[in-house]
């Protein structure tokens, strides 16, 4: 991404040299991040691994913030999936770049990125207790607050973005991925007859759609104790796009507004084909059999079923009532 001064590229592992000497090795940068204290050139390494692993995994991720002249390195801005918290963007730049207004134009980039592009229900901040300085720069970008929260065995004010208002200006279609969130939709597969899906994400890309999924939210039984479930159904992508990491990235984002309609796990009833994929990103196979309810019976689901945690809920170990029609 550019903006007026800035490039922003992803996070490389090739970068670890530069971000040890633009933020690991600046203590009055590591002294406001929850990670704490870290100087050396391998704890910058593994940084830049877990960055990579995590663009991977969701399809975004923390960027390597650059002036657009020079080229040179001014630290990372980005947005990271916290398993039990959401999606957060944070903040660590070289002491030469604060004061000029950079945090504040990569934050507004990355603000973009995830409510015009990725449509994302939310984006939350974590900073320290002390920090006036971050806290009046997302204050400025829009920023609520929203309590506190434990991150890294550290006490943190949360704080919280919101989707702009309708009439915000659109994205260009024609520039790169784009997910649209809308009303749902429903339909039949493998012989079942569906729950009509509250919510569609369509991707598009070129101005045509590439691919798109369905999930509704409801009330579920695991073993006998009512859950509040995401269920995410009828993933599909085009044959000609797949391998580049649609699917994943759709999948992320259903399961952040499950989050945000209060659900505790993420279930999706699994073609085959999709098994792998779901693993590699997090999701387990549940072993418990799972029922569903139809005027004619209550019969076990024929598919896979994958959870993905999102509130450290146990995983059932009796069964599984989805109390309605499968999604």
């Amino acid at each position: 991404m550019r903006t007026g001064r800035l490039v922003l590229e992803p996070m490389r592992r090739e970068d670890s040299g530069e971000l040890f000497a633009a933020v690991v090795s600046q203590g009055s940068v590591m002294r406001w991040l929850a990670t704490g204290h870290a100087d050396s050139r391998s704890a910058a390494e593994a940084m830049c691994e877990a960055h990579v692993a995590h663009w991977e995994r969701y399809g975004y991720g923390d960027f390597a913030v650059r002036e657009a002249t020079s080229r040179a390195f001014l630290g990372r801005v980005g947005l990271r999936n916290r398993a039990c918290h959401g999606t957060d963007l944070g903040f660590a730049l070289h002491p030469r770049a604060q004061g000029r207004g950079i945090a504040g134009e990569a934050g507004r980039a990355c603000l973009d990125l995830a409510f015009h592009r990725l449509a994302l229900p939310a984006v939350f901040a974590f900073v320290l207790p002390g920090n006036a300085a971050s806290i009046a720069l997302l204050r400025r970008l829009g920023a609520r607050e929203a309590g506190t929260v434990r991150s890294s065995g550290l006490d943190c004010l949360r704080y919280r973005f919101d989707p702009p208002a309708d009439g915000a200006t659109a994205p260009d279609e024609e520039e790169g991925l784009l997910l649209r969130h809308g009303p749902g939709w429903g339909g039949g597969e493998l012989g079942l007859v569906r729950a009509e899906l509250e919510h569609t994400l369509t991707a598009v890309e070129g101005g045509r759609p590439v691919g798109s999924l369905g999930w509704l939210v409801r009330d579920m039984s695991f073993d006998g104790v009512p859950r509040r479930v995401v269920g995410v159904g009828g993933v599909l992508v085009d044959p000609a796009h797949r391998g580049r990491g649609i699917g994943r990235t759709m999948l992320g984002v259903a399961v952040e507004h499950g989050r945000e309609a209060g659900a505790g796990t993420a279930m999706l009833l699994c073609r085959p084909e999709w098994v792998p994929l779901c693993t590699r990103l997090g999701w387990r196979e549940l072993a418990a059999p799972v029922t569903f309810r139809r005027p004619t019976g209550s019969p076990l689901s024929p598919l896979t079923t994958m959870t993905y945690d999102l509130a450290e809920l146990p995983r059932p170990t009796v069964g599984v009532d989805l109390l309605g029609l499968p999604f």
